[in-house]
């Protein structure tokens, strides 16, 4: 810990404290003074603001480092006068005002990061707590707050900064991003990392503030003011770039504009939640006004976010997947029901098996299967409607489905089906061949080409009726065959899968 620190034969000064912060040896010499108890504190002090504030050497802060390893091997009893002089310091720095740049240029440079590094440094210290007084370092913590909220979307991605902004909220926790919720603006740029950290460490209070406030963009994004507002900046940016697209150019720009900027906001309440966001997507999705692409995008951002004691949010939820509403909205809408309590909506789902549109239905179906397990087979083949309009690839996907179900084994629930009931429920057990038979499964298929139940009747659409694709007899052609009757669906459809797929023990031995 020695240097020579004699300047001309007089004592240390101030003068020479500032001297050292930019001279080769200017580092040891400080943290000597830092360290020695035969200078006086003030001295101290000033060494330990030299080594914060001195210009990083070879792109490091490296009188930080010296400045914290010097404070924990110094005396608790020493160190505390020190500690209690600097401190108020630091924080008198961080409470500047952040710099602001004058019309034409550039900001003048910060000059705060040095000494939020050095604070967070000093409260993080594992060899020892250098800041013991508990007044001290929440008032250093309540000026880091401050310091971060007064230019939260500069500072947060100032890359020479030593410790992150996010580093910093998340050492004070809830109370650090209490502010946040204020800085999420129509204006702000960066609000998904903000909705991100107050997911992360915001109280319930914050949390809630903060989702009201996406809420307010949102409506603001999605409105005609927000059109108004951007037109003359697109048409501004058409102008610089040469650009002169046609009205109808122009309106497909600033709709997609617009999109941008709502699903930016609609990522963000994802990633946050609360009530506000909820009531606010849920609301949004079922507006039949709205173009499909961005109901979509609101129901998407709800994963996960519906709150499955809420007897509201199911009942609304519910709604959206039942109503008449374009396949991408009824698709998300299902994939958030399926999220929700099986038992408080597999009723209203197999309410939808009686509808004549076969492609809902089978949406319907495949959200139950999700939720079900292999004791509820037996129930879910008893809902299934009646044969006419019942398409084949519902049979095909059922199948499919059923080998995914959990708690026992699917195939053994399923063979009762396979001679008995109506015509949807056999063609459906036996399904499960065509996505999961193999070549060793023939035998106990074979028997089922004999059955003559009738086949459902689907003509609603081409994709759903009743045929297969066969070899065609005595040729290398192919040909579409209509399936009549069960027998023919096993024989013209299950077996050809079947025998094209070899067993796994099989698979193995040729690899």
């Amino acid at each position: 810990m020695s240097a020579g620190l004699a300047t001309s034969g007089c004592r240390v000064n101030e003068n020479d404290i500032h001297r050292w912060e930019s001279t080769a040896h200017g580092p040891d010499k400080l943290r000597a003074v830092l360290f020695h108890d035969k200078y006086d504190t003030a001295l101290r002090v000033e060494a330990a603001t030299s080594l914060i504030r001195m210009k990083p050497r070879q792109g490091r802060r490296v009188g930080i480092g010296l400045l914290v390893e010097t404070l924990a091997s110094i005396a608790p009893e020493s160190r505390q006068p020190i500690v209690a002089a600097l401190v108020p310091s630091i924080i008198a720095e961080l409470r500047k005002p952040p710099p602001v740049a004058e019309p034409g240029k550039p900001a003048p440079p910060d000059t705060s990061f040095p000494y939020k590094d050095a604070a967070y440094a000093m409260l993080t210290s594992d060899r020892t707590a250098i800041i013991a007084d508990e007044g001290l370092k929440e008032g250093l913590k309540a000026a880091l707050i401050d310091w971060a909220m007064a230019d939260f979307e500069h500072r947060l991605v100032d890359r020479s900064q030593a410790y992150g902004m996010e580093q910093l909220l998340r050492l004070i926790g809830p109370t650090a991003v209490a502010g946040l919720p204020k800085l999420m603006t129509r204006e702000a740029a960066r609000l998904d990392q903000m909705a991100s950290l107050v997911a992360e460490l915001g109280d319930a209070a914050t949390k809630e503030a903060a989702s009201a406030n996406l809420v307010a963009i949102a409506r603001f994004v999605s409105s005609d003011d927000w059109i108004k507002l951007k037109k003359p900046e697109l048409e501004a940016a058409n102008a610089a770039s040469k650009l002169t697209p046609t009205e109808k150019q122009f309106e497909a720009q600033l709709a997609q504009y617009q999109e941008e900027e709502l699903f930016r906001v609609f990522g963000s309440m994802k990633k946050l939640g609360g009530r506000p966001s909820v009531d606010f997507l849920l609301g949004f999705a079922a507006n039949k006004d709205q173009p499909e692409k961005r109901r979509q995008a609101a129901l998407a951002a709800l994963e996960g976010r519906l709150d499955r004691n809420n007897p509201s949010d199911i009942q609304r939820i519910l709604e959206i997947a039942t109503a008449d509403a374009p396949d991408v909205v009824l698709d998300q809408a299902f994939r958030r029901v399926s999220e929700m309590p099986r038992e408080l909506v597999v009723e209203k789902l197999y309410g939808l098996f009686k509808t004549d549109k076969w492609k809902i239905r089978r949406t319907a179906a495949t959200t139950i299967l999700k939720m079900s397990t292999v004791k509820h087979v037996d129930e879910f083949m008893s809902r299934l409607p009646d044969p006419k309009g019942f398409a084949m690839p519902e049979a095909l996907t059922y199948g499919a489905y059923f080998g995914d179900l959990k708690e026992g084994s699917p195939l053994e629930a399923l063979k009762k089906h396979f001679t008995a009931g109506p015509a949807p429920a056999r063609a459906s057990a036996i399904a499960y061949y065509f996505t999961y038979g193999t070549a060793a499964d023939l035998p106990a298929v074979k028997p089922l080409e004999g059955d003559t139940t009738r086949a459902p009747v689907c003509d609603a659409d081409p994709d759903c009726k009743w045929a297969c694709e066969v070899a065609k007899e005595g040729s290398n052609e192919r040909e579409v065959r209509d399936v009549k009757t069960i027998g023919e669906f096993v024989q013209l459809c299950v077996v050809p899968a079947m025998q094209q797929r070899q067993p796994e023990r099989e698979k193995g031995e040729k690899k």
